[in-house]
Order: C-alpha cells, then sequence, then structure tokens
C-alpha cells in the first residue's frame, strides 16, 4: 500500500532541494534568476516521463501554477517597491490569496475541458505536485524574465 506512495515522495523531495540549491545559487544574479526558473520548471517534468504520467494530464495544475505564481511574483514585486520587504511580504500574501482563487477557476476550467475531450485527467501525488511546481516556476520565471529587461 505505501510503496506506491515512496516513488512520488522521494521524486518531490529531490526536486525540491534541487530547486533550493539552484535558487540560492542565483539568488544575487538578479538578470538570470528568471531564466533559471523557467529551466527548472522543464526540469521538474522529468519524473512524469518515468511514471507514464502524460503532460497533458498535468495542464490544469501547470496552468494554476502559471497563474498563481505568475500573479503573485508581481504583487511582490509592486509591493517590494513601494515598501521594501515588508510590502514584497504583504503584496505576496495578497497576491497568492487572490491569485488562488483565480488561478483555481482556469484549474476547473482547464479541468473541465480535458474531461469534455476524454482526456484522463485523475489527480495523481505525482501529477499534482509536479504540475503545480511546474507551473508555479514557469510563472514566476516568466515574470521575472519580464521584468529583468525594464
Amino acid at each position: 500500500m505505501y510503496k506506491k506512495y515512496i516513488f512520488p515522495i522521494l521524486n518531490i523531495a529531490t526536486l525540491c532541494i534541487i530547486i533550493f540549491v539552484v535558487s540560492i545559487f542565483f539568488i544575487y544574479k538578479s538578470e538570470t534568476i528568471g531564466f533559471v526558473l523557467i529551466v527548472l520548471s522543464f526540469l521538474c517534468l522529468i519524473p512524469l516521463f518515468f511514471s507514464k504520467t502524460r503532460i497533458k494530464s498535468i495542464i490544469p495544475d501547470i496552468i494554476f501554477g502559471i497563474i498563481d505564481n505568475g500573479v503573485l511574483v508581481i504583487f511582490s514585486v509592486f509591493g517590494g517597491e513601494i515598501a521594501g520587504v515588508a510590502g514584497a511580504v504583504i503584496g505576496g500574501a495578497v497576491g497568492n490569496a487572490i491569485t488562488d482563487g483565480i488561478a483555481g477557476m482556469f484549474e476547473g476550467y482547464s479541468a473541465e475541458k480535458l474531461r469534455l475531450e476524454n482526456v484522463e485527467e485523475e489527480r495523481t501525488i505525482l501529477g499534482s505536485a509536479i504540475g503545480k511546481m511546474a507551473g508555479c516556476l514557469l510563472g514566476a520565471g516568466v515574470v521575472l524574465t519580464a521584468v529583468g529587461f525594464f
């Protein structure tokens, strides 16, 4: 029974460690951190190939993550520009609350659309976790890359 949980937990834990270590290394390289997060988002998808999970089945989770963290980073950047660290924290908290609701609507819509197209989108530990991680990294990476150009 518990053996089916070991593979997803080990994969997710490994990805978390890799993401943390790479992020720490690039934390002061603001001109490249967005691109690094985008690369990490694609790295997250690798375990799906070993579990035979189709990328299309986790699209709702990826969309959730993109919207959730993409808008969260926008709120954090604006909050940081207006009021420093406290503004970034408040912007992140408020942004997270707002984006969870908005992203949830898009995730639900995508899931319903996939069901109508007869695409299996059953939630699994690995699929949901990796889809949201990849989407969050991608959304944050795109926004940070765009912010780096201004």
